[in-house]
């Protein structure tokens, strides 16, 4: 992925607006610097991950299982909530299990089927990844007051509803 490093400047952003009717300079700007700060957020996490062994896709698994009342899913279901293809989600089963992290058990509904549910041992590295992430996450934020946590949370659900708009056709 190629991550824009030099946000142009506004007179920049004039100049492609002079050629470009449509387009509304503060509207970009900011987009961009949303984008800026996104892609900064996942290098910096992929970082942080990386300290304990882990990538994000293989730790957004082992956090969903845990959110789970008995620590197990159906692959399905993850690839759902994580917002992957089934076959993605296999191959961060299989990565995961090799690792012992997860283990995948019969479905007692449905013996066809196998759920993956989430290792003592894999219980283990969340609890010794989280309270590292959980602190990071705290400095980051530590500059916005809880109002503008608040207020942050819903300008970027605001623009989050209407993301579709970029690919709609």
């Amino acid at each position: 992925m190629l991550l824009l490093k030099d946000l142009p400047k506004y007179d920049t952003l004039q100049r492609f607006a002079d050629r470009y009717a449509e387009m509304d300079v503060s509207a970009v700007q900011t987009f961009l610097m949303l984008l800026r700060v996104a892609s900064d957020v996942i290098e910096n996490l992929d970082a942080c991950l990386a300290r304990h062994d882990l990538l994000q896709g293989r730790w957004w698994v082992l956090i969903l299982l845990m959110r789970e009342q008995n620590l197990t899913a159906s692959p399905s279901v993850l690839a759902d909530k994580a917002g992957v293809t089934r076959a993605t989600m296999t191959g961060l089963l299989d990565s995961l299990e090799r690792a012992e992290l997860i283990e995948r058990i019969p479905n007692p509904d449905d013996r066809r089927m196998l759920n993956v549910r989430l290792t003592e041992k894999g219980q283990q590295r969340l609890d010794e990844v989280m309270p590292d992430y959980y602190s990071r996450v705290a400095r980051v934020m530590e500059e916005l007051s809880e109002d503008h946590r608040q207020l942050l949370m819903e300008m970027l659900s605001n623009v989050g509803s209407r993301v579709d708009l970029l690919g709609a056709a």
